[in-house]
């Protein structure tokens, strides 16, 4: 639909309100229900929003080394926009109708703190490049029984998960929870999240979806839609959902793999697809693989952004640790799958279920292009076990560590800018500040549902 196309639909409904929502440093979305007369005030002049989501943390604690907002600025309304092309109805809210905004249009915020922002500004990169970026995000995350408060109130013991045992792949569990998986599969689709693929993986109460690929922007529009959508999903059917990169060390992680392409500008042509080359890989592609392989160690935290992250990229059990990559190789960091000239693509697979979307794709892409840029090439592809693979390198083992590294990084600051760094950055040490050491179960709390 058209601009006056969207607004008569919001007119139509029968509902007065309209949910609108905006993502914080960390992925999550903060919002609220305007009227649909502020709204369409909103759409024309813009509207104001508490620059607070840009000045604490996930459990709204109020950072204290932002330089951007803070107690010193008194957190004023920042000016934000709705973008309509963003438009959805929230089935389960009786089609309420909701929109995505950013903050593109106030210098101050755009170029530091708003990541929808600089994912904007990455693709505008990369269209200028002559190139079109097709990405999607897939997702691994535990479900179990209970609501909020009883799962509070247990202190987070005795986790009760929706389905016992290990049935990755089972046809017979996604029948003992019907309802719930007919409802996440149906209601993706009806709100604009149309899913490619959903499936039990290996853990108990664990299930992956993947939605389908779309234009960068889109594509993690989607998939910070769809972690919230879960959430919600999940409250009617009694359950809680958590996407934390490992919530428990016994069990594996959850992945929050990134598909991405490069396309030409009318998508009619798969660029990183070759059929001179004995795997089928353009020299692009090569290039574009080359360029993560030297970024991820400088911008890490924007793939493992919590203290939580790192549990997960042990060097084994599905999530590497080691600079790799190799061609449909699922140990390695990145896995490229050749395939055909329609499916040709690469996974990178360090990135858990805990990522800010507008970050870890902007992340991606912008190393991706790095590397075009540069002409690098990614040397011979990691063959058997990547996890033991050291010869390229390994990367850091903490957020500690990877935030220094980050700080300090001139590819880093190339990539994204001094001020988005420096402010990223500082909010990564300040994450590394909450851990507490005297409760083993201060990263359940923190971020169990929530990340």
């Amino acid at each position: 639909m058209n601009k006056s196309e969207i607004l008569d639909r919001v007119q139509s409904l029968e509902t007065k309100k309209v949910k609108i929502a905006f993502s914080d440093i960390d992925g999550i979305l903060r919002g609220k229900y305007i009227h649909k007369e502020k709204f369409s005030d909103a759409v024309k002049n813009g509207i104001g929003f508490c620059d607070v989501i840009f000045g604490w943390d996930c459990n709204d604690k109020c950072y204290d080394n932002s330089e951007i907002t803070g107690w010193h600025t008194g957190y004023p309304d920042a000016k934000a926009s709705i973008d309509l092309a963003t438009f959805r109805e929230i089935p389960w809210e009786n089609n309420t109708p909701f929109f995505l905004g950013d903050f593109a249009d106030d210098a101050k915020y755009e170029e530091a703190v708003c990541s929808r922002s600089l994912l904007k500004r990455v693709a505008r990169n990369c269209h200028e490049m002559g190139f079109k970026p097709l990405f999607s995000q897939e997702f691994e995350w535990f479900n179990f029984l209970g609501t909020p408060n009883e799962i509070a109130a247990g202190n987070f013991e005795n986790l009760v998960p929706a389905t016992p045992g290990m049935f990755g792949y089972s046809i017979l569990r996604t029948s003992l929870n019907s309802d719930y998986f007919n409802d996440l599969f149906s209601l993706m689709g009806k709100f604009g999240v149309p899913l490619e693929g959903l499936h039990t993986e290996t853990g108990p109460g664990v299930l992956e979806a993947t939605a389908i690929y779309d234009e960068v922007l889109h594509a993690a529009d989607k998939a910070i839609l769809f972690k919230t959508a879960v959430k919600e999903i999940s409250y009617r059917h009694n359950f809680v959902s958590t996407f934390m990169a490992k919530w428990n060390p016994e069990l594996p992680g959850s992945g929050g793999h990134i598909h991405q392409s490069l396309w030409n500008l009318e998508q009619t042509n798969n660029l990183f697809y070759s059929d001179a080359d004995s795997d089928k890989m353009s020299g692009l592609m090569k290039h574009y693989i080359a360029g993560q392989l030297k970024c991820l160690p400088e911008i890490l935290p924007m793939f493992a952004p919590n203290p939580n992250s790192y549990r997960r990229l042990s060097g084994g059990d599905w999530a590497p640790s080691t600079l790799t990559w190799g061609v449909d190789n699922r140990t390695a960091s990145i896995r490229a799958i050749p395939g055909t000239p329609r499916s040709a693509r690469i996974e990178t697979r360090v990135p858990g279920a805990d990522t800010n979307a507008y970050l870890v794709m902007a992340a991606a892409l912008a190393s991706g292009l790095y590397g075009i840029k540069k002409r690098l090439l990614p040397g011979e592809a990691t063959l058997g076990n990547g996890y033991t693979d050291k010869s390229k390198g390994v990367l850091p083992t903490s957020l500690e560590e990877a935030t220094e590294k980050m700080a300090k990084s001139e590819i880093a600051n190339e990539l994204f800018g001094d001020a988005f760094v420096k402010h990223f950055t500082a909010t990564r040490r300040w994450e590394c500040r909450q851990a507490d050491s005297g409760d083993p179960k201060w990263e359940l709390k923190r971020y169990f549902e929530i990340i």
